[in-house]
């Protein structure tokens, strides 16, 4: 046991190697505001009112965090620990109430971000689940749900289908789950270090960006026959 621990300091230890705790919470709260600002613009898009913006924005950004935190036991969470966690997505509320629609003209660059918070959120969540104990596979469940809850959670409140469940999306969870693996096997072989967890990131990131750009999709059922039309 006292090797087990030493194990998981010595990962936290890299992590911090490689994100300096200035650093890393500056990235948090980059990942946040972007996260946010796609939450508000579909509330602004389902014609919600300020408040619905306010908490579509928050939900979509703290959602994935809250769950894992919660699940693992680090409580209370950031997100009620760091007032700037609860401040970033309303800033993007108010950004995206008066300028929706300049923010609409630059959907590329927000979802070039959101990738990036995609590979950023999946390396942190996943380390940051093993450190409190959790086994590899737990560990890189609670790395998908750090990247993807959030959007998830927005679906839902905006009464959609989940994107990552719908066929008709380019890939979104795919990326996160190739990322959240690559770190859980870096665990297991103790090969986490600054270059490896760089790697899991952009690797999700890069996968993000491809899914975008040549529309890659997951397969539906083998010799699906339905002649239902999907919205």
């Amino acid at each position: 046991m006292q090797g087990e621990g030493f194990f998981l300091r010595h990962n936290m230890q890299v992590l911090q190697q490689l994100f300096s705790p200035s650093v890393l919470h500056t990235l948090d709260l980059i990942g946040i505001f972007v996260f946010a600002i796609s939450g508000a613009l579909l509330a602004v898009r389902k014609n919600f009112d300020v408040f619905g913006i306010a908490v579509l924005a928050e939900i979509t950004a703290l959602g994935g965090g809250l769950f894992r935190d919660l699940i693992i036991g680090a409580v209370p969470p950031a997100a009620f620990t760091d007032l700037g966690y609860f401040v970033t997505p309303l800033l993007a509320t108010v950004l995206v109430f008066f300028l929706h629609p300049h923010v609409e003209r630059i959907q590329v660059a927000v979802n070039v971000f959101d990738a990036a918070g995609l590979g950023l959120f999946c390396v942190v969540g996943t380390t940051k689940a093993y450190d409190y104990g959790l086994g590899l596979t737990a560990s890189a469940c609670l790395g998908l749900a750090t990247a993807v809850g959030g959007g998830v959670l927005r679906d839902v409140l905006a009464n959609e289908v989940p994107s990552l469940l719908r066929w008709d999306r380019d890939l979104y969870a795919v990326p996160a789950i190739v990322g959240a693996a690559m770190v859980a096997l870096c665990l297991r072989f103790d090969v986490l270090n600054p270059v490896t967890s760089t790697t899991a990131a952009v690797t999700a990131f890069v996968l993000r960006l491809l899914a975008m750009r040549l529309h890659w999709r997951a397969p539906r059922a083998w010799h699906r026959r339905s002649t239902v039309s999907e919205e």
